[in-house]
């Protein structure tokens, strides 16, 4: 009963830690989408005009919710610091603190269900967890690095070198954890880049432009496009993490044999169409970018499509009982996807998918199928230890028809 009541418990804390996680990405996503259209959007001002003696470099006039906005950007900074300033930060470092818990809610407290597939490498938990974390710390100091590197100076030469690292990193991942797993930390440290660019260099570099002015001083520029650089990164690596965030509901990305290379493939789409937009926002319109993009998911929705046997040569075979099958969801499968799971860790089962009766199991055949047979991401991490025979026999049965 208390192992039941912690782990409803941790479901509870999974619930409302996610939920939160969700609200501050949307905030912060939000923000950074408005201020790069903000930014690419703006237009210059007449040349000896009052907003360019002032030091504007652009403005726009924008209706909505009713209202009327006038926003400006200096090029630097104003000739007297505002009396209030808003710093757009809090979103960053929340969606990434709730983000790291549910790290250790989802993945760290239960590693060797969620984290580890001895199919794929034989870790203890503290191994597993290692990896994890050692990923976002070296993926942070690589990146900055290389920003602070004359290869920094480069925009389109980095962001090349960056993505091979990014899908090298989810290479090594994938040899090592599971696939689901391997996705997410590859999401984490991504969103960890991205939170180390607003608390490492955007806000420090905001904050010296601020003291500048305090001190009576001209304002260094350099901060600033430091500050827009890193920015402009956080923006282009949106949809790639927002991808990730979604992925653990979708086995046939992340259990697939050659996983790193579809995830690369999605990021790279992801990149596309965040690019297509910033273009689209500076007045240019290039649909070869997501034309490319939708090329791309289609190239691997087709790859990666489930391969069944023919009907014919199933029931040719000689399909096997249903009673053989239910043994083997029984000894395997229902002690997560049961109204009372046994397995420790779960108090739901999951994705709300029950088993433990012949009418369940029949109901869910095609999801068991897919899961257990196609995808073979069920059991998770293979936890019950079923057999590549227990999958053929699943297999067989579905595909003579599930009787």
């Amino acid at each position: 009963m208390e192992a039941l009541m912690l782990s409803y418990g941790v479901e509870w804390l999974n619930l409302l830690v996610r939920w939160l996680h969700l609200i501050t990405g949307i905030a912060w996503i939000g923000a950074s989408f408005y201020f790069i259209w903000l930014d690419n959007s703006i237009k210059p001002p007449q040349p000896g005009s009052d907003l360019a003696l002032r030091g504007v470099s652009g403005e726009l006039w924008a209706v909505h919710g009713g209202g009327f906005y006038n926003p400006q950007k200096y090029l630097v900074a104003p000739k007297e610091l505002p009396a209030e300033l808003h710093w757009f930060k809090w979103e960053a470092y929340a969606t990434w603190l709730s983000g790291f818990s549910m790290l250790f809610i989802v993945y760290y407290f239960n590693a060797s269900a969620m984290m580890i597939d001895k199919s794929v490498a034989d870790l203890a938990s503290w191994q597993a967890i290692g990896v994890g974390l050692g990923t976002l710390v070296i993926g942070w100091a690589v990146y900055d690095a290389l920003c602070r590197s004359p290869l920094g100076r480069r925009d389109g030469l980095l962001a090349i070198v960056m993505y091979c690292l990014i899908v090298f990193a989810a290479y090594g991942l994938s040899v090592v954890l599971s696939g689901r797993a391997a996705y997410i930390h590859v999401g984490a440290m991504i969103g960890t880049i991205m939170v180390g660019n607003v608390l490492m260099v955007i806000i420090p570099g905001q904050r010296k432009l601020v003291d500048a002015m305090k001190l009576g001083k001209a304002p260094d520029p350099i901060y600033g496009q430091r500050a827009k650089q890193r920015s402009v990164h956080n923006n282009y690596f949106t949809l790639p993490v927002l991808f990730i965030m979604i992925s653990n509901h979708y086995a046939m990305t992340y259990s697939h044999a050659y996983n790193w290379l579809v995830l690369a493939a999605i990021m790279a789409a992801g990149v596309l169409i965040r690019h297509f937009f910033n273009l689209k926002h500076k007045g240019r319109i290039v649909w070869t970018y997501p034309a490319a993009a939708v090329l791309l998911l289609l190239a691997v929705a087709i790859a990666i499509a489930p391969k069944p046997v023919a009907r014919q040569q199933a029931a040719n075979a000689g399909a096997p009982q249903f009673m053989q099958v239910q043994t083997v969801i029984r000894q395997r499968c229902v002690g997560c996807h049961s109204d009372r799971p046994t397995q420790p860790g779960f108090a739901a089962a999951p994705a709300g998918m029950m088993l433990q009766t012949p009418e369940l199991i029949r109901k869910n055949a095609a999801k068991v199928y897919l899961q257990a047979v196609q995808l073979k991401a069920m059991p998770l991490g293979n936890l019950t230890n079923i057999t590549d025979a227990e999958r053929a026999t699943i297999g067989a049965w579905y595909e003579a028809g599930a009787k």
